[in-house]
């Protein structure tokens, strides 16, 4: 597999931070491996080691455990992604993690089970909840509790006068300065839970609850900067964006022949089949990631009807996409435009 990679903005501003609580920045450059010209632009891919290299280090240094969980706390996404840009032009707290999941790999390459998408929001009988997928190993708990502590900080930076977090399960066990989750997290936290969840006000899942207006043309913006960083990296890095390249074309057909996109990619089945396997996904993975996300972007022209964008998917009735739509959201896309209009 790949080496994961991340945008260098987030070690750019951790490493500052961790400089302002007291370590020393040439150290921390010289134990992660990273240089003064990686970090200066926030779009530079870094290894993700190098970063966690850096944490370790900083951590070490300044004798602060919860020092990157704090530095989540004070620091705000847009300035070193342009997911954060994007995030704070949306719609609402829906559309936002729509685009959170579909630029994830803007900000870091991570690893999902196959088929899920990082972030979920779920309404279930106790509550509206944040889930979080990303499964990580025991010495990596921080991915999680820095994960729900991003979007605790966007929601008191941006709403300052209203609730958004109520309640927190994670998976990982009680960490060394649990003592300071009251204070930086303000919340029940349930330690050794099944799964990485944040509670969240009901209030923000309404149609009622949108945010600020008027955004739609920097959303625009940003939106078409990321597309174009996101189909450079894809191409650098995944087949999975070659066979979606040769498919999209056609998608409206209905079948696709991994044999024909093998052949149309210059090279056999089998190497075909173990390139995606190295990726940890399947082909006909490929092509249902694909016609949920061109749905969503059909749906969100609001410019078809769902008759068109059932033809244009490739599926043979409009009552089989709204069956896949179901399977994709959990909602029918007419409960979906309710939601998200």
């Amino acid at each position: 597999m790949a080496e994961q990679t991340m945008a260098a903005g987030f070690a750019a501003s951790f490493a500052e931070y961790a400089c302002d609580k007291g370590a020393n920045r040439d150290a921390l450059l010289s134990t992660s491996g990273l240089t003064e010209d990686e970090l200066s632009d926030q779009d530079n891919r870094i290894p993700v080691i190098a970063y966690q290299a850096l944490i370790r280090a900083a951590i070490e240094q300044t004798g602060d455990t919860a020092l990157l969980l704090r530095h989540t706390l004070d620091s705000q996404l847009e300035t070193m992604s342009v997911v954060g840009q994007i995030v704070h032009t949306s719609a609402s707290l829906r559309h936002s993690i729509e685009q959170l999941n579909r630029y994830l790999h803007l900000m870091g390459d991570v690893e999902l089970p196959t088929g899920v998408e990082r972030f979920e929001l779920l309404n279930s009988d106790d509550g509206l909840w944040l889930i979080d997928h990303l499964v990580s190993p025991p010495d990596q708990s921080f991915w999680a509790e820095v994960s729900f502590a991003r979007f605790i900080s966007e929601f008191r930076r941006s709403f300052p006068d209203a609730t958004f977090e109520l309640a927190m399960e994670v998976t990982y066990a009680p960490p060394p300065h649990v003592d300071q989750y009251p204070e930086l997290f303000r919340v029940p936290v349930q330690f050794n839970a099944s799964r990485n969840a944040l509670q969240i006000d009901p209030v923000w899942d309404t149609p009622e609850t949108q945010f600020e207006p008027g955004n739609a043309y920097a959303f625009d913006v940003f939106t078409r900067h990321a597309d174009s960083m996101l189909a450079k990296l894809q191409a650098e890095k995944t087949i999975q964006s070659e066979i979606e390249a040769q498919i999209l074309p056609n998608l409206h057909e209905g079948t696709v022949s991994m044999d024909k996109v093998a052949k149309d990619l210059a090279m056999s089945r089998q190497t075909l089949y173990r390139r995606l396997k190295d990726e940890g996904i399947t082909f006909a993975e490929v092509h249902d990631g694909l016609r949920k996300r061109m749905a969503m972007e059909y749906l969100g022209g609001d410019k078809v009807t769902v008759n068109e964008i059932a033809y244009l998917l490739g599926f043979s009735e409009s009552s089989s996409f709204v069956r896949a739509f179901k399977r994709w959201t959990g909602l029918s896309p007419t409960a979906y435009l309710s939601q998200t209009g």
